[in-house]
């Protein structure tokens, strides 16, 4: 997808998929973050906090899922190609992971943090393509299969009781 604002459009070349991400994607996520942060908010710190943690909502995010319990929600949710969730890191408390079916096969993402002149990003492909948040990690492989297998299709929602 085209992240400038100026048009939309699905990019099918996965090699385009990168070169769009970097030269329009920073573009639109700096546009969007201070259309955020002029939204009705007088300080720029309380403007901050909704975009690091605002994936808790969304109902592709598990929190703290193990690796093995991420396998069975989404074996139980049938292994369908595209079916994923993301969840925090075991291993590394300050990333997170993508669990994701491909070829009836679980596979595991790790979503690295970017720390770039003090403002982070979320990256899986070492910071090539760098999101402010989860949800425009999520957005981006739902139109793009970028470094993934697969596009991101249905996600095993989150049930709480």
């Amino acid at each position: 997808m085209d992240f400038s604002g100026q048009k939309s459009r699905v990019i099918e070349n996965p090699s385009e998929v990168l070169s769009v991400a970097v030269e329009e994607g920073l573009s639109w996520r700096r546009r969007s973050c201070h259309l955020l942060s002029g939204h009705g908010s007088p300080s720029s710190s309380q403007s901050a906090v909704p975009n690091i943690a605002i994936h808790l909502t969304q109902p592709w995010f598990h929190g703290k899922l193990s690796r093995e319990e991420a396998q069975r929600l989404i074996t139980q949710h049938g292994l369908i190609d595209g079916v994923f969730l993301l969840r925090d890191s075991q291993s590394n408390p300050k990333t997170f992971v993508l669990s994701l079916c491909h070829t009836q096969k679980i596979k595991h993402f790790q979503i690295i943090q970017v720390d770039e002149d003090g403002e982070l990003f979320y990256s899986l492909d070492n910071g090539q393509t760098r999101f402010t948040d989860l949800i425009q990690l999520v957005d981006f492989y739902q139109l793009n299969r970028g470094v993934l297998p697969h596009k991101l299709k249905h996600h095993c929602a989150r049930i709480t009781l």
